[in-house]
């Protein structure tokens, strides 16, 4: 995991900030990380020279239309038992944490191998939606979440445009 280089920024009543886009640096350290991250990936390694045994970032996509949000989030080789969603008014987070162990016994060796990798995603939520009508689905290593809006928010409003 890259370290946050960023200073914790704060407002003047001295809390700091609270949600990802309030932070004016936050989309250049993830293009960073993530360039950072695509070329140490190609040798096995991390930003910082060590060798990853395992550990994997999720794919996720987002988007959203009249009716929900969606979520869908690619996470192979997991259960649904290993697989944590929380819903806040204001955020979506999904932790889980992958177990893997290898066992061969053969002519007179034994070799065990026992690897483990943990991944957490946020993703920032609008207002308006309906946190009491959240749907999680889990099938085959596919992780689909919707969340519908609330009654009359993304109606919209016509507005009218006087001339002088």
């Amino acid at each position: 995991m890259i370290k946050n280089l960023l200073p914790a920024v704060r407002r003047k009543n001295d809390k700091a900030l609270s949600r990802a886009e309030e932070h004016p640096f936050l989309p250049i350290q993830r293009e960073m990380n993530r360039l950072f991250g695509d070329f140490f990936r190609d040798f096995g390694l991390d930003p910082f020279g060590r060798v990853r045994e395992f550990g994997f970032e999720p794919s996720v996509d987002v988007w959203e239309d009249d009716k929900n949000i969606h979520i869908k989030a690619e996470l192979p080789g997991l259960d649904e038992k290993d697989i944590d969603v929380t819903l806040t008014p204001d955020a979506l987070s999904i932790r889980g944490e992958k177990k893997e162990e290898k066992e061969e016994k053969e002519n007179g060796y034994w070799h065990k191998e026992t690897s483990y990798g943990s991944f957490y995603r946020s993703i920032a939520l609008p207002e308006g939606i309906n946190q009491e009508k959240v749907e999680a689905k889990f099938k085959n290593g596919v992780l689909s979440i919707e969340i519908p809006w609330k009654e009359g928010t993304r109606a919209g409003k016509k507005v009218a445009i006087k001339t002088s």
